[in-house]
Order: structure tokens, then C-alpha cells, then sequence
């Protein structure tokens, strides 16, 4: 990790293709599956500082389009080329045994930031 690493809050929505299943053989429990896997191989980025997780799926019922998300990740990452590979799992995990990935079912946005400190050119009082 560099010195200052970006803290990263992925916002993760489950869309309205995984409430339609079962269809093409595609169960719901495959896409927790490929869920969980992608959760893992973001972990194990190098670079990857993970914080913690947040899920809200007890309060809020059906696709989630955009803010307020469904789930939540948070992270120290060392870059932006490693916060656009860990969405890219997003296109590349697979789900069940078929041509589907991840992203058919849920999306991924990144809001990159710092940690909430006291800049440095600001001078705070005695």
C-alpha cells in the first residue's frame, strides 16, 4: 500500500434479473455463489486493504438501481487501476456452469475518496 491509499466505498445493487430467477438454469443460490467467489478474489486483490462489509437487503425489497445501494464494501485500495479490477469481477466471475457472469445480476460502483482526516493545510486552533 502506498502511503495514502484511496478509500473506497463500493456501492453493489442487485438487479431485477436475479429476482426473476430461476431461469436458464441459473438457481439463486448460484449467483450467492459467484457472489461470495467475487467477495473472495476482491479481498485477495494485492492492494486491497478490506475495511468491511454492509448488506441491506432486510430493509430494502427489489432491484436497487442506485442510491440506496443494496450491499456495501469497504476498502483501502493502492490505486484506481485496482479499484477498475476489482469491479471488472463484476465481468468476469462466472455463475453456475453457463456463459453468465456476475454482472447480469448485480452492479458495481466505485466512490473513491481518502480517509476523513484533518488536511494538512489546515491549521486548527490551540
Amino acid at each position: 500500500m502506498t502511503a495514502q491509499p484511496l478509500r473506497v466505498l463500493f456501492c453493489i445493487g442487485i438487479n431485477q434479473n436475479f429476482f426473476d430467477l430461476p431461469t436458464d438454469g441459473i438457481q439463486i443460490g448460484d449467483v450467492w455463489q459467484a457472489f461470495v467467489s467475487m467477495m473472495d478474489q476482491l479481498k485477495a486483490l494485492p492492494g486491497v486493504d478490506f475495511i468491511g462489509d454492509m448488506d441491506d437487503d432486510s430493509h430494502m425489497v427489489g432491484p436497487s438501481e442506485g442510491w440506496p445501494w443494496t450491499c456495501y464494501i469497504l476498502a483501502d485500495v493502492d490505486s484506481q487501476e485496482t479499484v477498475k479490477a476489482a469491479c471488472n469481477l463484476f465481468r468476469t466471475t462466472q455463475v453456475a456452469d453457463g456463459p453468465a457472469k456476475l454482472w447480469r445480476f448485480a452492479r458495481i460502483e466505485a466512490r473513491m475518496g481518502r480517509a476523513l482526516t484533518v488536511r494538512e493545510d489546515v491549521e486548527l486552533p490551540d
